[in-house]
């Protein structure tokens, strides 16, 4: 069971504070300038909003008769005391959200709420290829999440958790809309076919080219280095709001995306990197209890319905000790 921290706790509470806000009606100029400027401050906050919105949808209308006592002619000095009464409304109706937002957290965890952004979502060694409305296709890779949102302007994706392949249908005919990846803080626009994008954290990601070229930016200006940049076939760049877009010249694009061959390939990596990457397909978790051990360096390759016996002949190659207990496995 996962609790909600301070600060999350504080995410919770303004965004069902903004759904309920939302579902009373309008908001003015001013109150959606700051609900833009809310969002935009960080990447957690259109999630926990989108959360609360659906939460709030799924809890059915509590206040039936408001729109009701609108339509109702009233005296001048009525509508002071409506005001006041729907203050205090809303500011009820958001603590039993947030009551009932975190109470899904605790229970289902933080795996509740990506179920409840996501279109599709693999689980843990799962990979899974989905085709769009439009023809394009995405291979998901493990733990992955993603959200489709299609509009009239563009086909904009949003890539909520672990990594994936974009095999994107191209502008032709009809269909003249750009199609765009976002993640942690930036954007990934298709000049071709095929990319990869990984969301390494909420505020950074890494984008491979595997055919033709891809336009990577920002969303906001960085603290430094470049705030665009444009990816050719073969290279890569991580992108994130410290360091700008930067270009990784030794990145191999086809051994980053080799899970889509079934298997998982490590040239000279750092134990605690392999380690990291085993966690990510096998069930249940490996720990590294000494340090020292992860600085140590692995070659080869592993196949994804083989991990357990990589796991035995990485530990007996390394000549460390395994202890496996329900679920979790200590290398020592």
């Amino acid at each position: 069971m996962n609790s909600q921290g301070p600060q999350q706790h504080s995410i919770t509470e303004a965004a069902a504070d903004w759904a309920v806000r939302l579902h009373a009606g309008a908001l003015s100029d001013q109150e959606q300038a700051e609900l833009r400027h809310w969002i935009a401050r960080d990447s957690r906050h259109e999630g926990a909003l989108r959360f609360a919105e659906q939460t709030w949808a799924a809890l059915g209308e509590v206040h039936r008769d408001e729109p009701a006592h609108r339509q109702r002619p009233v005296a001048a000095s009525l509508p002071v005391r409506r005001s006041a009464r729907r203050r205090r409304w809303q500011r009820v109706a958001a603590v039993a959200l947030v009551v009932v937002v975190a109470g899904i957290g605790w229970v289902r965890g933080p795996q509740a709420l990506l179920r409840m952004q996501a279109d599709y979502v693999t689980a843990k060694g799962e990979i899974r290829t989905v085709e769009l409305a439009d023809g394009s296709k995405v291979e998901l890779d493990s733990a992955s999440a993603i959200r489709v949102e299609y509009d009239g302007v563009q086909r904009r994706i949003s890539l909520l958790q672990g990594s994936a392949v974009f095999d994107v249908a191209p502008r032709v005919g009809q269909e003249s809309r750009p199609f765009v990846v976002q993640s942690a803080g930036g954007q990934t626009r298709a000049l071709g076919t095929r990319f990869v994008v990984e969301r390494e954290d909420d505020s950074q990601a890494w984008v491979g080219v595997l055919e033709h070229s891809v336009a990577v930016s920002l969303q906001a200006p960085p603290k430094r280095g470049a705030a665009d940049r444009v990816v050719k076939e073969g290279q890569a760049a991580r992108y994130s709001a410290h360091d700008g877009v930067l270009p990784l010249d030794q990145f191999d694009v086809d051994r980053a995306t080799s899970w889509r061959r079934g298997v998982l390939i490590f040239d000279r990596q750092p134990l605690a990197k392999v380690i990291e990457q085993l966690n990510r397909y096998r069930p249940g978790r490996v720990v590294l209890t000494d340090a020292g051990l992860g600085e140590r360096e692995v070659s080869g390759v592993f196949r994804l319905d083989m991990l357990d016996t990589a796991l035995g002949t990485l530990t007996q190659e390394l000549q460390v000790q395994r202890l496996d207990l329900a679920g979790l496995s200590l290398i020592y």
